[in-house]
């Protein structure tokens, strides 16, 4: 990016109504939250409460006033609206878009094939019943007889029996952490994969004041996750035990590179067992197609 597109983003309102409304949302979550017992004594639990909520619904107006009638397609731009996204960015925004969407779709009960093929028992087959044989049998008739086969089983696509995504304690009496699925990753999920598909899709767009604007959601992630951990270790609003506090981070993948969750490769390796395939599959193809069609261009749209 030129110098002279930086000097022009700065000095763009657009810039001012992009950053602005999201960092009313973080400073106003940040202090009402730091203040909530303070907030509560004097307010009550639902006065409290329904001024969080009052002031969060204008800040969220803020944000999307901004969007649809200041930042959307706001110069300065880094191609024409309506143009091809170049290809780095494509291939950026596809794998940022595919680890957002991965992450969410791990939060969705683990996802199968309707049909599977499944051995069978000979008595299953036969409807439960014991197979009748007339006299005396060899060892190789009553195999044959009780050997299985194969058929086709339909079952529920979602696989609700799946619990490796799961994090509690482990039954050793130390009170030990034993974290699965995503609170490997990190302790906020929901938060990181909303900022990291803002991330992914701000790569898509030309204006840099809507780049802004889809990148502020992992502030919010960032800031936010922060700021709840920094709060539930006080025991505010929630708590993070020690033990969960020292092998996860708020970071996504950061206890897992630094070595708090023990063995680097084992970590990952772990990791993997436990992911949803299907979901991330499901995920991944989705991105692919969003960034596809996206970064084809469209007709020409308005320039503010």
């Amino acid at each position: 990016m030129s110098t002279a597109k930086i000097s022009t983003l700065l000095a763009s309102p657009a810039l001012k109504w992009a950053a602005g409304g999201w960092t009313f949302f973080i400073l106003e979550n940040l202090i009402l939250s730091e203040n909530r017992t303070y907030l509560i004594t004097k307010l009550g639990d639902d006065g409290y409460h329904y001024f969080y909520g009052a002031l969060s619904t204008t800040a969220m107006g803020t944000v999307g006033y901004a969007y649809l009638r200041k930042v959307r397609a706001a110069a300065p731009l880094l191609w024409n609206v309506g143009g091809p996204v170049p290809r780095g960015a494509m291939m950026a925004s596809f794998a940022l878009n595919a680890l957002g969407l991965g992450m969410a779709s791990q939060s969705f009960p683990k996802l199968q094939i309707p049909v599977a093929l499944v051995n069978v028992s000979a008595e299953e087959s036969d409807g439960g019943a014991a197979p009748s044989v007339m006299g005396p049998s060899s060892p190789q008739q009553v195999a044959t007889a009780t050997a299985p086969s194969r058929a086709w089983k339909v079952r529920c696509p979602f696989d609700f029996t799946d619990s490796r995504a799961q994090t509690g304690t482990n039954d050793s009496g130390t009170g030990a952490a034993d974290i699965h699925g995503l609170d490997r990753i990190t302790r906020h999920p929901g938060l990181w994969a909303f900022g990291i598909l803002g991330l992914g899709n701000a790569l898509l767009v030309p204006s840099l004041p809507q780049r802004v604007w889809l990148s502020m959601p992992l502030m919010v992630a960032w800031i936010g996750g922060a700021h709840t951990d920094s709060r539930h270790r006080r025991g505010m609003g929630g708590q993070l035990r020690p033990e969960l506090d020292s092998v996860t981070s708020n970071v996504p993948f950061w206890a897992m590179l630094n070595g708090s969750q023990g063995n680097v490769g084992k970590a990952l390796m772990d990791f993997g067992g436990e992911v949803k395939g299907l979901n991330a599959a499901i995920a991944t193809g989705a991105a692919a197609m969003w960034v596809l069609r996206r970064g084809r261009g469209k007709a020409p749209a308005f320039v503010r």
